[in-house]
């Protein structure tokens, strides 16, 4: 794929401390997206203050969609910031995930038709987390398998080489994760995007996976590429969990392909 041919979805919810170093970490890409959508579950003016400012000299554009905040809405301000996209070609990360330098590249290098990629995660310790929003100087690509810090350290080495040999492409469930994903704009939409339906935390991320592995897509497990490191923080309520684990098994139990209340609402 071309340079500048993807969009970055980046969600956050009241953490302008991660939200700035993310920011960062995409804004020193070694191949820069076409746009960056910030996807903002409800935060106060100091996000919206935080993105005015780094839009003045962000080399790519950067758009700031917000919904009040209901609860916890991830799915809704997903859709709305796929719906504001023009690239053909969709990266999502969580709003606490820092890139490695060459993650938009690993990313685009490795995208098929018919498929849609997972990546992995590195997850930090609350020590290393405090370091990562704290020191702006700090390369996070300089991690690797022998740092402190960090866990799933085998999820900080980039190698090509390594990563031809260990991806690999399969249709189960499990580890079901968007906050190092991509998907082809087109197959998100066919699917009409997340369901939201999923209000709370959880599962909505796994029902758009399902529903397009549903639809005949594949999921390529990217390993050793696309690397990104997960700053650590206290777990978001599980209160809705039980209700969303029941939305999940309709869908699976379905095999649905498409979700009613998604993305169409915010297509013109």
């Amino acid at each position: 794929m071309l340079k500048n041919s993807a969009s970055i979805l980046i969600t956050t919810y009241n953490w302008e401390e991660a939200l700035q170093r993310v920011l960062d970490s995409v804004a020193m890409q070694s191949c820069l997206p076409k746009e960056v959508v910030v996807a903002d579950d409800g935060s106060s003016e100091k996000t919206a203050l935080l993105i005015r400012f780094y839009q003045k000299n962000y080399p790519v554009p950067l758009i700031h969609c917000w919904q009040e905040d209901l609860g916890f809405r991830a799915a809704a301000i997903r859709n709305q910031a796929i719906a504001a996209m023009t690239s053909d070609y969709v990266i999502m990360i969580d709003g606490d995930m820092l890139v490695h330098q060459h993650f938009i590249r690993d990313h685009l290098r490795s995208a098929q038709r018919g498929f849609f990629i997972q990546g992995s995660r590195v997850i930090t310790t609350p020590v290393m987390a405090s370091r990562l929003l704290t020191d702006p100087s700090f390369d996070i690509s300089s991690l690797g398998f022998f740092s402190s810090g960090i866990s799933n350290r085998f999820n900080a080495v980039n190698s090509l080489c390594f990563s031809r040999a260990f991806s690999r492409v399969d249709c189960g469930m499990s580890g079901t994760k968007t906050c190092n994903f991509s998907a082809w704009r087109e197959d998100l939409l066919a699917i009409n995007g997340f369901n939201e339906d999923y209000v709370g935390w959880g599962r909505e991320d796994s029902d758009l996976v399902a529903r397009l592995l549903h639809s005949g897509k594949r999921r390529l497990r990217l390993k050793f590429q696309a690397n990104a490191y997960h700053i650590y923080h206290d777990d978001n309520s599980r209160d809705r969990l039980s209700v969303n684990d029941k939305l999940l098994s309709d869908c699976l139990k379905r095999k649905a392909t498409y979700c009613m209340n998604g993305i169409h609402q915010y297509l013109s």
